[in-house]
Formats: structure tokens, sequence, C-alpha cells
């Protein structure tokens, strides 16, 4: 599990630079995809892969509003990147490798499996969004 970790933390700083991330945040970003993955990985064994996905996202979103407001940068620049290992890819590439061999009902299995994962991730994305802001954080500004 510790070499999959790793493994997360460099593809998300690797997608991190493929977005043009500032390199002052490329540690956050590693921390937040690698945390992510790790809760994953945690939940796994006793959880469906939606909802260890679900856990794990809340986790990255979450995470990625913290760094936001600590860093004073727009929050995408830390979920983009972060949520990166989470996403259903492979399910995605077989579905289709399924469609292209004719293998139906594997297609619609993983298709839908990979969908579940997918909206596992935006209902986290949602739901740590309509969080106040006060939660990570940021303090209102007075006007002088």
């Amino acid at each position: 599990m510790i070499g999959q970790v790793i493994a997360a933390v460099a593809g998300t700083v690797g997608f991190s630079v493929l977005y043009s991330v500032p390199r002052a945040y490329y540690p956050y970003c590693g921390f937040i995809g690698g945390a992510g993955w790790f809760l994953y990985c945690l939940l796994l064994p006793f959880r469906s892969p939606p909802e260890a996905t679900l856990f794990a996202a809340i986790l990255v979103v979450t995470l990625s509003r913290v760094f936001a407001v600590w860093e004073r940068c727009p929050v995408t620049i830390f979920l983009i990147s972060g949520i990166f290992p989470l996403v259903p890819g492979g399910g995605v590439y077989w579905t289709a490798y399924y469609i292209v061999t004719g293998e139906v009902e594997l297609a619609a299995r993983t298709g839908f499996a990979a969908f579940k994962v997918a909206v596992a991730i935006v209902l986290a994305i949602v739901f740590v969004f309509q969080l106040p802001q006060k939660l990570f954080g940021a303090k209102k500004r007075r006007k002088p």
C-alpha cells in the first residue's frame, strides 16, 4: 500500500506539472492526492469502491479547501490535481474495450461501476462545497 500511495503522490505532482500549477503548490497537491488514495486503500476492504471513493473524495475536497484558504489561492489548483488518483480511468478504458470486443454484458457492468465512482466524486465535491467558508479557516476582512 505504501508503494501505491507514493505512486499517487508522484502521479498527482505530475498532473500538477501538466496543468501548470505553480511549483510552490506541488507538495500540497502531492499530499492531497496521496492522502485521498491512502484513505481509499484503507476503506476498500470494508466498503464498495464507490463508497470508498466517496469518503476519499470528501477528504480530497476538504484538504483542497483548507490549503486554498491557507495559501489564498483558488481551490481548483489543489482539487483538480488531487482528485486525479480517484478518477475511474481504468473502468472507462475497460468499458470501451469491452464495447469494441463485443462483450456487452461486461461493458455494461464495468461502465456502471465507473459511473458510480464518478457520481461519488461529484457528490463529494458538491457536499463539501456546500459547507461555509468559515469552517476552512477563512476570516472576514474588515473594511478600513
